[in-house]
């Protein structure tokens, strides 16, 4: 298993859970607005990325302190090895989030049916018709990640689906065909776009102000009542 970075504490990344987030290197999507692009690209990847055991070592010392570990990336599924990994993980105590794109899902099917994570944060990237330009992917189809999605609306696992909003990508037209999309979910939260100065490709992309987030929490709220602001 290899890893290209460790936040040893994190307070946002899972939800009501004192944590440390892992950070996966590469990913199958090429999201122009994505903020992570030092973990995307593989001319970026960092090269002092700490070992697997050593990052096992760390959790052992922190029992107590930590209660979670958030996996995150990159895209983490891209790796077939995880669920070793997160067995490891699973076996010191902790509990296990997982931040994915979806495009991977009997991968996600086996960790949950397996009990290996706890929570899973999937991405929404958008309506179903607009995923290939907003995924940075020309002729991606949504096969995968409507596999993916589907899965999790039968909850066999606490999780949420999330959307980054970005001017150039998104509409009030795009969001409530996501909405639909999503019909039955449990949470989904709209994330402000910010950028990060370190995108994959950003122009042409910016923004909405928080004003405008708020109206178009409204419009989504009457597809989707448990559509939420997150970030602003």
């Amino acid at each position: 298993m290899y890893l290209a970075g460790m936040q040893k504490l994190s307070l946002l990344d899972y939800p009501g859970v004192v944590a440390c987030t892992l950070f996966t290197p590469g990913c199958n999507f090429r999201c122009p607005w994505c903020h992570n692009a030092g973990l995307v690209l593989p001319e970026q990847l960092p090269k002092d990325a700490p070992a697997p055991e050593d990052v096992l070592d760390f959790l052992k010392k922190r029992k107590g302190v930590l209660d979670g570990v958030c996996i995150t990336g990159g895209e983490p599924l891209l790796h077939p090895e995880i669920p070793d990994f997160i067995r490891r993980v699973k076996d010191l105590g902790y509990r296990v989030k997982l931040d994915t794109n979806g495009s991977f899902p009997k991968r996600l099917r086996q960790l949950a049916e397996e009990k290996l994570v706890d929570y899973v944060a999937m991405d929404i990237k958008n309506g179903p018709a607009y995923y290939a330009e907003t995924a940075g992917v020309p002729g991606l189809g949504t096969e995968a990640v409507a596999e993916s999605k589907d899965f999790l609306l039968t909850e066999p696992v606490d999780y949420e689906f999330r959307t980054t909003v970005v001017r150039g990508l998104h509409t009030e037209k795009r969001l409530l065909e996501a909405a639909d999309w999503i019909q039955g979910a449990r949470a989904w939260y709209l994330q402000q776009f910010r950028d990060s100065g370190a995108l994959i490709c950003g122009d042409g992309l910016s923004a909405f102000s928080e004003e405008e987030m708020q109206q178009l929490l409204i419009a989504v709220q009457k597809r989707l009542p448990v559509a939420q602001l997150r970030g602003l």
